[in-house]
């Protein structure tokens, strides 16, 4: 994928992962909104295309 944007987890310990890498920036966004409200402690973010 050319531009995709990556949805990023860090959990309790520091430890940072790659959760999935999407085409768009909404679908991405979604993503990362269902993880967080699991509730779990750990944070989720969303990284923009490199350009």
């Amino acid at each position: 994928m050319a531009d995709e944007w990556v949805v990023w987890r860090q959990d309790d310990n520091g430890n940072r992962y790659v959760v999935r890498r999407l085409e768009s920036r909404e679908e991405a966004e979604k993503l990362a909104a269902e993880l967080e409200a699991r509730g779990h402690k750990q944070l989720y973010w969303v990284v923009a295309p490199e350009r």
